[in-house]
């Protein structure tokens, strides 16, 4: 008995080879809580779709070495790197997001030399670039972007995979490039950014009883200093950009574009799909295209069933009679196996109850760590043959 092809009976089969398959599909998200599998997903969903013949980029967030030791390179950095040993007419190259990078390429892209090394060298631009809440994922759709764009102009790939960062809600991705965007083109800082650009008579005019209180009081609260940084920031900025909140709206739209599927994935736990649920509901309500979602982890079985209330009855009667103490070993280890399915499937199935329309496809929990390009392609196989 497979426990993968019941863990959700009632739901429709997400074809996962029909969608990498598909030429009009350029986008592929993964998205989902943490720890979940995105990163090893995203990654055997770009092998099978480039040893199926796509010209694919991947894209992962996670800085951990296991994912380019698998895809068989010594690092991941902010450049696509080739993979070697992909089977098939496809190619895959693969790239981690360095976030701070992709800012510093964003300002030298919008700015002169001279003055794109003064921002750089901005503390506070150093921080943003750094550590602020939201710009990983700000920085994340801009390098997305700026894949779609190198692609379509180099004609470089046909297929970019994207797994997105891991933050305490996977609701961050979709709401943190925004909430950067509007603070950073946002009155807060056009106002502190008015004394570095008023300047001579105008800097007089500003400076007025009531301004000179209010900057008085974010001196008190941020340092003098730092005043100074976000100023002399945004003033730098204000006339290069095109607006952060403009280009984090573009990059929005693109997700909404016909050729983008978002891939939702989950583990059989309950954080795990109450999470994918509520992005399952925003997906939906802000018209993205969703494929489906990927249920990592579950457990298979190939025994015959038997109850775990039953194998713990069955295992305490052994030892109270003296009987096998290995038998009596495996019959609670199978008892504790047994709960976990039985776990698993109740919640899939209050999963699928609210969402009765999404298609699933579900990959075994591995025996090992998934440390190679067999192991990404036995996740990709696991993944197309649900069916």
């Amino acid at each position: 008995m497979s426990f993968a092809r019941e863990v959700v009976p009632r739901a429709p089969s997400l074809d996962i080879d029909a969608m990498l398959d598909d030429r009009g599909v350029r986008v592929v998200v993964c998205c989902g809580s943490g720890g979940v599998g995105k990163t090893t997903t995203a990654a055997a969903l770009a092998l099978r779709a480039a040893e199926r013949g796509r010209r694919v980029v991947v894209l992962t967030i996670d800085p951990a070495r296991r994912l380019a030791q698998s895809l068989g390179l010594t690092e991941l950095d902010n450049e696509p790197r080739p993979v070697e040993g992909v089977d098939g007419t496809g190619s895959l190259d693969a790239m981690m997001l360095d976030m701070k990078r992709t800012f510093d390429e964003f300002v030298e892209a919008n700015a002169d030399a001279e003055r794109a090394a003064t921002i750089i060298a901005n503390p506070f631009y150093q921080s943003l670039s750094s550590s602020f809440a939201g710009t990983q994922e700000y920085m994340a759709m801009e390098k997305l972007g700026q894949l779609r764009n190198r692609s379509e102009a180099e004609d470089l790939w046909d297929l970019v995979i994207v797994d997105t960062p891991p933050s305490r809600s996977a609701l961050d991705f979709l709401d943190a490039p925004r909430r950067l965007g509007s603070f950073l083109d946002g009155r807060f800082l056009r106002i502190l950014a008015a004394p570095a650009k008023a300047g001579g008579r105008g800097l007089a005019r500003m400076m007025s009883a009531g301004f000179g209180m209010f900057t008085g009081v974010l001196n008190r609260l941020l340092g003098a200093q730092v005043l100074t940084d976000i100023q002399i920031f945004v003033a730098s900025v204000d006339t290069l950009f095109g607006g952060f909140r403009q280009r984090a709206d573009e990059t929005y739209q693109m997700l909404q574009a016909p050729d983008t599927r978002f891939v939702v994935i989950a583990a059989p736990e309950r954080d795990a799909l109450r999470e994918a649920s509520y992005f399952v509901d925003r997906l939906e309500a802000d018209s993205m295209p969703l494929a489906g979602l990927v249920l990592n982890r579950v457990q298979l079985t190939t025994v015959p069933e038997l109850a775990a209330s039953a194998a713990t009855a069955a295992a305490e009667r052994l030892e109270a009679d003296g009987g096998s103490p290995t038998t009596a070993a495996l019959l609670r280890i199978h008892a504790d196996r047994a709960a976990t399915l039985d776990r698993q499937r109740r919640l899939a199935d209050r999963f699928t109850s609210v969402h009765k329309t999404i298609e699933v496809a579900t990959v075994p929990a591995m025996a090992a760590d998934v440390v190679d390009l067999d192991g990404l392609r036995a996740v990709g196989a696991a993944l197309a043959d649900h069916l």
